[in-house]
C-alpha cells in the first residue's frame, strides 16, 4: 500500500510549525519519528490532507537537568533517553523501561513526543509518564499551556492535545528521596508489544513506612492505567508480604481492564498483572530501602 496523497512541509523553526498547524487544523499530522504515523499512512489507516514534519526543528531535541526537574524536548530520540546520564541518575525508572520499547532501530528513530502524542495503550512512554508524574507543555501561536499526565491521556489513541497545538516539551520531576522504582513486561518475544507492564515506584518515610505508592499498567485498558485504590493499602503501612499480595489482587481483579487479543485472553491478562504487580513492588520496596 502507499499513502493517499497529502500536501508535504518541513519546517525549521517551531514557529514555523506553529503557524502550519494553525492553518492546517486537524486535517494535518505531525511525523516526529514517524514509526507509527507511516505505516498507519501507508495501510491508509490514516489519511492526512497535510503532513508537518518536525525533523528540521532542532529546538525541539534536548534533554536539561533543571533544580527540581528534568526537561525533555518533544523531538528528543527515545534512544536519548536510553543512555543520557542525566536520566539515569534523576529518574532511573525511565532509564531501566526505555530498553523494553520496541526495537534499538526503532528507537533511534522513535521520539518521545510522537509516542506521547500517539497514545497507544500498549506503549510504554505514556505508561512511565503517568508513574512519574510528568506533565507535558502544549503550544499553539498564542499562547503554551502545561497538562499533567493524568489529564493527557483521555482515551486510545486520543490526548488532551487541542487541534492547533503541538506538543513542545515534557517535564520530569527528579525521584523522591527513599524512593524505589521497577518497571517489567511480559512480551510473546523481545521487542514485541508487551501482554502486560507494570511500573511501580514507592517512596518510604524515615520508619520505613510507605510514604507514597504509583502502579501504573500497560496495556490494560484504554489507556495509561494507574490503580489507585490499590495503593491505598500500601500507604502509611510498612510494607509486607501480605499488603503486596492484597495490593496486586486488587489491582488486577477490580482495577484494569484488559481487553484480551490473539496472544493472551484478558483473564491471562489479569494473572500476569497479578505476577508482575508483586514482583514490581517487591523490587521497588527493596530498592527504596536500601536508599534509605
Amino acid at each position: 500500500m502507499k499513502p493517499a496523497p497529502f500536501e508535504y512541509h518541513a519546517p525549521v523553526s517551531l514557529e514555523q510549525a506553529l503557524e502550519l498547524k494553525a492553518q492546517s487544523g486537524e486535517d494535518a499530522k505531525l511525523l516526529a519519528g514517524g514509526q507509527s504515523l507511516v505505516p498507519a499512512m501507508n495501510f491508509r489507516v490514516v489519511q492526512p490532507g497535510v503532513l508537518i514534519d518536525l525533523n528540521r526543528v532542532s529546538e525541539l531535541s534536548y534533554i536539561r537537568e533543571e533544580k527540581k526537574a528534568i526537561r525533555v524536548g518533544a523531538m528528543a530520540r527515545e534512544r536519548h533517553l536510553e543512555f543520557d546520564p542525566v536520566i539515569e541518575k534523576r529518574a532511573p525508572l525511565l532509564h531501566e523501561a526505555v530498553p523494553f520499547i520496541a526495537h534499538p532501530q526503532i528507537r533511534n528513530r522513535g521520539t518521545i513526543g510522537g509516542s506521547l502524542v500517539h497514545a497507544d495503550p500498549a506503549a510504554e512512554l505514556p505508561v512511565l509518564m503517568l508513574a512519574l508524574n510528568a506533565r507535558m507543555k502544549a503550544k499553539n501561536i498564542s499562547r503554551e499551556r502545561w497538562i499533567e499526565a493524568k489529564d493527557f491521556f483521555v482515551g486510545m489513541f486520543t490526548t488532551a492535545l487541542e487541534p492547533d497545538e503541538i506538543l513542545v516539551e515534557i517535564e520530569i520531576p527528579f525521584m523522591p528521596p527513599r524512593a524505589g522504582w521497577s518497571f517489567m513486561e511480559v512480551a510473546p518475544r523481545a521487542g514485541d508489544y508487551a501482554l502486560m507492564g507494570v511500573a511501580a515506584q514507592v517512596t518510604l518515610d524515615e520508619a520505613g513506612k510507605c510514604k507514597e505508592a504509583r502502579l501504573v499498567y500497560l496495556n490494560a485498558g484504554e489507556g495509561p492505567l494507574e490503580a489507585r485504590e490499590a495503593t491505598q493499602l500500601l500507604e502509611g503501612e510498612p510494607p509486607n508480604d501480605i499488603l503486596i499480595e492484597e495490593t496486586a489482587a486488587l489491582a488486577s481483579e477490580k482495577e484494569i481492564n484488559p481487553f484480551g487479543n490473539v496472544h493472551a485472553s484478558a483473564e491471562f491478562q489479569r494473572h500476569l498483572a497479578k505476577v508482575l504487580t508483586k514482583r514490581t513492588l517487591q523490587q521497588a520496596i527493596q530498592r527504596a530501602g536500601e536508599l534509605q
